[in-house]
């Protein structure tokens, strides 16, 4: 059994110089595994979609979780994720996302867990100790920036003064090219309710990657769809969740029933080149 005293990678060496890493976010996993949300099987879906995901011939040389691993803090949820990522014998690394620090908490009167955000009691929750705050991950011809952007008690997120001074120092060190993971979105996604969500210091963000050329990538969660952006010479990785999706473009909060659940590869070569690709679970 995985302990809290899990050690996430620091280094990965590959023979060919590349980079490949498995992205998938917002699991959404209950204690109760059997237990369902927005009419889905959250536990099924993320099992299938690792099943998936591993049997494609693509070498995974990490595979990266950007946040809401669960959708009620619970031990026993997180155990059970962090055998089943170490059963891969892949290395992972996981960041915390506003469900990993916040339960909602519905009123005992609602009839399911479409409650309106407004009607919900936010509940801040401690943090996982094995869920990365700030870490690096350094590969053949690259680095990877793990930063938590959640806030206990709420759903949008903020970058502490301390992670911005963080990020600050190792773009500075290292002149490698870089990714930077995160859970919240920290660009628009032209979505009135979830752009209510937001990292509300992302200009902060920008500002200070602005003199950081090397940052070529950033990836994350939380917006349970596909997004590409490029902002300021950076590319910009939205990408689904594993569980449920969220409507595009909508102001009102809604799903879209019509999106499976999905993943994102990314391939990080030499000369800072990249790319990425998001599947689609597979419908049976």
């Amino acid at each position: 059994m995985i302990t809290a005293a899990y050690q996430p990678p620091t280094k990965i060496i590959t023979a060919d110089g590349i980079t490949t890493v498995l992205q998938l976010t917002d699991l959404h996993l209950f204690e109760d595994a059997q237990q369902s949300s927005q009419a889905a099987s959250c536990e099924q879906h993320f099992e299938a979609v690792l099943a998936q995901a591993l049997a494609e011939e693509v070498r995974c040389d990490l595979i990266l979780v950007t946040g809401d691993l669960v959708h009620e803090v619970k031990p026993s949820t997180y155990e059970r994720i962090y055998r089943r990522l170490e059963r891969t014998g892949i290395p992972f690394a996981c960041i915390a996302g506003n469900h990993d620090v916040t339960d909602e908490l519905i009123p005992a009167t609602a009839l399911d867990s479409e409650t309106a955000f407004e009607q919900r009691t936010l509940v801040a929750r401690s943090l996982d100790s094995r869920l990365l705050e700030q870490h690096v991950i350094e590969t053949t011809n690259w680095q990877l920036l793990l930063m938590d952007s959640s806030l206990p008690g709420q759903v949008a997120g903020k970058i502490s003064a301390d992670s911005l001074a963080w990020l600050q120092a190792q773009l500075s060190r290292c002149s490698k090219p870089a990714l930077l993971a995160l859970h919240h979105h920290i660009l628009p996604m032209q979505s009135a309710w979830i752009d209510a969500h937001i990292a509300k210091n992302a200009a902060s963000l920008w500002e200070l990657l602005a003199s950081f050329p090397q940052l070529k990538v950033i990836v994350h969660g939380h917006t349970h769809q596909q997004q590409l952006e490029r902002y300021q010479g950076v590319t910009i990785y939205t990408t689904p969740a594993t569980s449920y999706q969220f409507l595009p473009g909508s102001d009102e909060f809604a799903f879209d029933n019509q999106a499976l659940p999905g993943y994102r590869w990314i391939q990080l070569a030499p000369d800072s080149q990249f790319n990425s690709w998001v599947v689609r679970l597979q419908q049976h």
